[in-house]
């Protein structure tokens, strides 16, 4: 029986135990601590390394000022070492599973500037591995390129192979940018490049970002595995799903009534729900100006917060008063797992507008739980999305594509039972089990990998 491994996830610009639909929580936080159960379920032991922005506790500064810069020229990171503060101590989130709250730089940092305390992360992330740790670390496995960053350094302190997940790029998001939205800067791509270039493996969370990462930042395929995410079953599943007899307006308005009653919604309403961080990004605003293109009945539920800019939720009220259907747009705010599912599965169709999506849980979790889905035609979202099967693809952001889009499965109960049908029986293929296993499979090759380097 082989020896379970020692992993550390690092996660440095968001914990990945934060409510997820708010601030920078949102499907990646999701993905590593589902991760991370899963693993530590089947035995492997993880410590997660996120940066420490408790209010309450801020965060001490370690190295003088002036020392945390990043070159201009390369993105290493200052490999000095130094001593954890006394008040840092692990907290134990379940059985085989760590977080370390590593200090670097102050509480309120935005994420934008958080590329110049990495040094001071790196330092803090390293004593914590060199010196608190019972047993050293196989592998560490990072998140987001800021946390790529720093992995190179730990990894190569450690003498651990490092397997990298990108979850987004800053070539891809530059190229399907929201009107309005600011482009990611040059020292994310060159920090992005760096990464690819020397991460031991890196996990694509999906074909079309497997063939990004080739076209645009010319990686080795031969180190790039695709392990799609999973969705949370246990939460996220129909509680009934219409049989050919029961494809009705009737049958299919009483099945949703008593969920609608208890989210404060009115049974007599059409519901659209748009779930996610709200940011230009996600694209929230092609909803509210479909909503005129639609029967009065129809409502539009925004369940999440503010991301990035905190105008953004005004901006959508100001929007939904000029044209005016205010009274049919909903600010939920972001939501508990168990609550968000009872939204997907209260929504006649769940829509996901967003200019781009490296895989679009919103969407698989939508359909796991038996509610089509209207998508914009992009990233993962294609590969989720069964065009014609289990919801709609739309090719365009015009909100009157959009309009017709929803209308055509709202408008149409027996078309929209037969999608939620389709919808439940594909919520297998997506499983944390499976993104697991295939997981672990990614480890042993970058550990196998790495031997033969050395």
């Amino acid at each position: 029986m082989e020896k379970p491994l020692h992993v550390g996830l690092v996660s440095l610009h968001t914990n990945p135990i934060a409510q997820p639909g708010q601030g920078d929580a949102g499907g990646m936080n999701v993905y590593i601590h589902q991760l991370a159960q899963q693993l530590a379920a089947q035995g492997t032991q993880i410590e997660i390394f996120t940066r420490a922005t408790d209010p309450d506790g801020p965060a001490t500064k370690l190295m003088p000022d002036g020392e945390t810069d990043i070159s201009s020229t390369s993105l290493a990171t200052d490999n000095r070492q130094t001593s954890l503060p006394k008040t840092v101590a692990p907290v134990t989130v379940a059985p085989n599973i760590r977080l370390w709250k590593i200090p670097a730089g102050p509480n309120d940092l935005l994420k934008g500037d958080l590329v110049g305390i990495i040094p001071e992360f790196v330092a803090n992330a390293h004593a914590v591995i060199a010196h608190q740790l019972e047993q050293p670390l196989d592998l560490l496995h990072s998140h987001y390129w800021l946390s790529g960053i720093a992995g190179l350094e730990l990894a190569a302190q450690s003498q651990v192979p490092l397997v990298h997940s990108m979850h987004t790029t800053a070539q891809v998001k530059n190229a399907h940018l929201a009107p309005g939205d600011t482009p990611e800067p040059e020292h994310r791509l060159l920090g992005e490049t760096q990464i690819i270039q020397n991460a031991d493996l890196l996990m694509a969370s999906a074909h079309h970002e497997k063939q990004a990462l080739i076209e645009r930042y010319k990686a080795d395929p031969n180190k790039i595995q695709v392990v799609y995410p999973g969705v949370n079953t246990a939460i996220f599943h129909p509680n009934h799903t219409p049989s050919v007899e029961e494809r009705s307006a009737e049958s299919n308005r009483r099945h949703v009534s008593k969920l609608r009653l208890n989210l404060g919604i009115s049974p007599d309403t059409k519901l659209v729900v748009f779930a996610g961080r709200v940011q230009k990004l996600k694209a929230p605003d092609i909803l509210i100006k479909a909503l005129p293109l639609l029967p009065d009945e129809v409502q539009l539920a925004i369940v999440g917060g503010p991301s990035g800019d905190p105008a953004i939720i005004p901006q959508l009220e100001n929007l939904a008063t000029e044209l005016g259907v205010a009274d049919r747009v909903q600010f939920v705010g972001p939501v508990a797992p168990e609550t968000l599912a009872n939204w997907y599965r209260a929504a006649d169709v769940v829509a996901v507008p967003s200019y781009n999506e490296t895989f679009g849980l919103v969407a698989a979790e939508a359909l796991a739980c038996g509610t089509p889905v209207v998508a914009a035609n992009v990233g993962g979202l294609r590969e989720i999305v069964q065009d014609g099967e289990t919801g709609t693809l739309v090719p365009s952001y015009e909100p009157q594509d959009w309009a017709k889009a929803l209308n055509d499965i709202i408008e149409h109960p027996h078309h929209r039972a037969w999608l939620a049908q389709n919808a439940a029986a594909q919520s297998g293929l997506f499983t944390w089990a499976q993104t697991a296993a295939q997981t672990l499979d990614g480890y042993q090759k970058a550990i196998q990998g790495a031997g033969r380097r050395s």
